[in-house]
């Protein structure tokens, strides 16, 4: 019995410490993969945790809570495993940052696991498909937390998709060519598309005020704006997709008045 029971303790005792040292190697992991190291240290590092990261991939950020980070690992990590996602997770300076992998869509976790973070915004990047990706969803994420306190009312936890005006507003290079990819597919759509959203936009999302504006009834407006939030992505009609485009527009605007000055300077 004696000897059982020492080997029980022994037992413990090495899966206590394996514990700790998994959650130092995963906040190293973490650490590279904020500091944008490439996709193969990553992998690499991924692996000797015993996870290939196969599967949907993305990048979860927001306020540590207030607990020790071993506890705070030991947290996050079995609430993920209960629900079927594999868990890279560390706390990088104020920051908690999860890697989540699922077979299925992680983002549809996102909000049950938000509550594992202190208080204040909590972001997710954009669903990748491999390891080797998650960099882009950890950029996209970082850039959104950044900016998160210019939309008070934003959900928690918010896509950073849906802080690309913020984002752009800042600076963030991927915010700037996903807003602009965005204006392009909405001008593929036609003229009369896009000239219905700048009035619509301009006459505040009055369908009246738009209608007369170009000329048309007011269904053929809804038409019109149903069209625009196929193809653009964004809906028109809701106050923070016409925020999206307003910014969208204005900024492709822009660059076109800088394209034409530049061609002027070249004559």
């Amino acid at each position: 019995r004696e000897v059982a029971f020492a080997a029980a303790q022994i037992y413990a005792s090495y899966a206590e410490s394996r514990g700790a040292w998994d959650a130092r190697l995963e906040a190293l992991a973490i650490d590279s993969l904020l500091r944008g190291e490439p996709a193969q240290a990553l992998a690499s590092q991924a692996a000797a945790l015993g996870w290939s990261g196969a599967g949907k991939v993305l990048v979860m950020i927001g306020a540590a809570p207030a607990q020790d980070r071993e506890q705070v690992h030991g947290s996050v990590t079995r609430a993920g495993h209960r629900r079927g996602l594999k868990v890279l997770a560390g706390v990088h300076e104020e920051d908690l940052v999860l890697v989540l992998a699922s077979t299925e869509d992680p983002a549809q976790h996102a909000v049950a696991l938000a509550e594992q973070f202190g208080p204040g915004p909590v972001v997710y990047g954009p669903v990748v498909t491999s390891f080797g990706d998650v960099g882009g969803s950890a950029a996209a994420a970082q850039s959104a937390l950044a900016v998160a306190s210019a939309w008070p009312q934003a959900p928690r936890p918010v896509p950073a998709a849906d802080l690309l005006p913020e984002r752009a507003l800042a600076g963030d290079r991927l915010a700037l060519a996903d807003l602009a990819a965005m204006t392009e597919r909405l001008a593929e759509s036609g003229n009369v598309v896009l000239d219905t959203v700048r009035a619509y936009l301009s006459a505040g999302g009055s369908l009246e005020a738009t209608a007369r504006a170009v000329f048309v009834h007011p269904n053929t407006v809804r038409y019109r704006l149903r069209r625009a939030a196929q193809d653009s992505g964004v809906q028109p009609t809701t106050p923070r997709g016409a925020w999206t485009l307003q910014i969208a527009l204005a900024l492709a605007a822009l660059d076109n008045s800088r394209g034409l000055e530049h061609h002027r300077r070249g004559l």
